[in-house]
């Protein structure tokens, strides 16, 4: 059975308590992508700050991390808070003065359909391995006009695989590492199921070798000529 949170899984609490890796996230085969635990754990660096000074709003940073981005927010007296199903990421989170939750972005949160800005970082488009079912649950918890601020692969990739994190020692006898789903999408796919989706790409721009877009959730009127309730629309034909 999937494991339901597998970065609660030891490889990256030993990380995060550490502060540095090595930390892989491990692909079909032999092949592994490594995760930048040091920069996670550090302050907000120049690209990041990139994508801060475009939130607008409130902000919700999903799959916040050990929270470098919701601590500068709240350095600048911001409201923000940052969701994660790492028990010891949202621990340090609050330790450098963020608010976080301990969650999945799929289960209830706060304030639903009314936050300004929405952070998917340091290849969080992946989480799920989704991206179209991410896309909408964002949407869902955004104010209507609501900005999302993605980070795309730096690659052009668009690929959804079952991944395992990996520290580089041997899993322990009759434990092996949880596998989960996961995707990466480079600039292109991420602009294209984006839009397919009904987000508008409204910017795209490169910092510290990082990709990053804009996108702006569509503003959802209600249809003039929707049915009243209880009836049915005539479809073309005389259907229903």
């Amino acid at each position: 059975m999937p494991l339901r949170h597998p970065w609660r899984a030891d490889p990256y609490t030993r990380a995060l308590r550490t502060g540095r890796g090595p930390l892989f996230l491990r692909g079909p085969g032999s092949r592994r992508l490594p995760l930048d635990v040091e920069r996670w754990c550090a302050r907000a660096d120049e690209a990041d700050w990139t994508v801060l000074r475009r939130c607008t709003g409130a902000v919700l940073d999903i799959g916040c991390g050990p929270g470098r981005l919701v601590a500068a927010l709240a350095g600048l007296g911001r409201p923000a808070m940052g969701v994660d199903t790492a028990p010891a990421a949202v621990g340090r989170t609050r330790e450098r003065g963020g608010a976080a939750l301990c969650r999945s972005v799929f289960d209830p949160l706060p304030d639903e359909g009314c936050w300004g800005s929405a952070l998917l970082i340091d290849g969080n488009i992946g989480v799920g391995g989704d991206p179209a079912a991410l896309l909408a649950r964002v949407r869902e918890l955004l104010a209507p006009g609501g900005l999302l601020l993605a980070e795309a692969a730096p690659a052009d990739v668009e690929e959804r695989f079952q991944a395992r994190l990996d520290d580089g020692r041997r899993p322990h006898p009759g434990r092996p590492a949880p596998s989960f789903p996961w995707a990466r999408l480079g600039r292109s796919a991420l602009r294209a199921r984006a839009e397919e989706e009904g987000w508008t790409v409204e910017e795209e721009w490169s910092a510290g070798g990082r990709v990053f877009l804009g996108l702006r959730a569509a503003v959802r009127v209600p249809a003039a000529d929707a049915p009243p309730p209880g009836r049915e629309r005539t479809r073309p034909g005389g259907g229903t």
